[in-house]
């Protein structure tokens, strides 16, 4: 007969066992889970949020827009962008840029995260990045050597050929008429016209200018009648002649003294074959290949400057706010601006193409442009440096 297991008798003890383990299993469990969210909570808090991540702004272009004053900067640019990340609450760090178009290509590849300065919003800078809207504009304009007339420069139209020429043929004329007097007059008319030639002709000529120019002296006189037909003839010749002969000396003297004021550039056409100094990496290349002018790129503004002082260039192309501010700062450089412009650009903030602060700064900026805010920092900077070109 097969044997039957017996039944297993749980005791009271047991059971008590078990929930022990059981709660045991519980709180351990939970205590684990709290040390985990704990653990989570700490890496997250220790990882700081996107948001508070500082902006990495660069800063490219020239005064009065952007100065770098050792470890500071300030300008134009540098106001109105300090009260919109202000006003926006935004952290950045600013990053001095070589250049306009290096900043550029920084923003493009994802290196900064807005630029700030004088950039010009063109089509081929819209290809790669994106622009704030417009807070300036400017014209482009050309600067030029003004160099002050000599004193031989101021003497130099009185020995022009056209002068000369005229002075020339009045004398020519007038010596002919006193040597045709004399010979007239010299045999029957001796006390007016003596028979010495020098003499005789020497007052044949003053008869022929007091005739020229209508004084009638008196003095001499001719008394035959070969010699009256001289003087007759004269005299028409003179009423016909005389206007001319002064009108052309006038005009000699008048197109010789213009050449002083006369400007090599009056037009933006005249820069064609030109040699002109532009700043690589900025809009004053693209004008100055427009206009079809030769170009020494140089790397800042100074330098380009450096150049026209030099006399390697005739003038340096760029924007007129910046050219402004710096004969503003050197009053005694012999420089002055050209009487034209090249053309007109807008100023704007860059950014990358996907940036999600551009909506929030375009809006702060159409604020400071109602409140009159960005007028007043402009003024403030170019209060004095305008200058006055027609």
């Amino acid at each position: 007969m097969p044997s039957v297991a017996k039944p297993r008798i749980i005791h009271n003890h047991d059971i008590t066992k078990v929930l022990e383990l059981t709660y045991m299993k519980a709180a351990w469990s939970k205590k684990v889970s709290l040390l985990i969210w704990l653990a989570i909570a700490w890496i997250v808090s220790a990882v700081p949020p996107v948001q508070a991540q500082k902006l990495r702004v660069g800063v490219a272009g020239s005064a009065p827009f952007a100065i770098e004053d050792g470890d500071q900067f300030k300008g134009i640019s540098l106001e109105i962008w300090q009260e919109v990340a202000q006003s926006e609450g935004l952290e950045y760090e600013l990053i001095p840029q070589k250049n306009v178009q290096v900043s550029l290509d920084a923003v493009a590849n994802g290196e900064l995260d807005v630029v700030i300065g004088s950039l010009s919003i063109t089509s081929e800078r819209l290809e790669s990045v994106e622009f704030t809207q417009p807070f300036f504009v400017a014209q482009i304009s050309l600067l030029l050597p003004s160099q002050k007339p000599t004193l031989w420069s101021r003497v130099k139209p009185f020995f022009g050929l056209a002068a000369l020429s005229s002075v020339g043929f009045l004398g020519l004329c007038l010596f002919v008429v006193g040597n045709l007097i004399w010979l007239a007059e010299r045999h029957t008319n001796n006390e007016h016209f003596p028979r010495e030639y020098l003499k005789g002709v020497g007052n044949g000529i003053w008869f022929a200018l007091v005739t020229l120019t209508t004084v009638g002296y008196g003095d001499r006189f001719p008394m035959t009648k070969t010699g009256r037909w001289i003087a007759g003839i004269w005299m028409v010749v003179t009423l016909i002649t005389v206007s001319s002969i002064t009108a052309g000396l006038a005009s000699a003297f008048t197109l010789s003294l213009a050449e002083l004021k006369t400007e090599s550039f009056t037009r933006p056409e005249d820069l064609r074959g030109a040699q002109i100094a532009v700043v690589s990496g900025t809009t004053s290349v693209k004008w100055a290949k427009y206009y079809q002018a030769r170009l020494i790129e140089a790397e800042t503004l100074e330098k380009a400057i450096e150049l026209v002082k030099a006399g390697e260039a005739e003038g340096a192309i760029f924007d007129r706010p910046a050219l402004e501010y710096y004969l503003y700062q050197h009053p005694k450089l012999n420089l002055r601006l050209a009487r034209f412009f090249l053309a007109t650009e807008t100023y704007g903030f860059a950014l990358p193409w996907d940036s999600s602060l551009v909506q929030d700064l375009n809006e702060r900026l159409l604020k400071l442009h109602e409140e009159g805010r960005v007028k007043e920092i402009e003024e403030k900077w170019l209060k004095g440096t305008v200058i006055l070109l027609f």
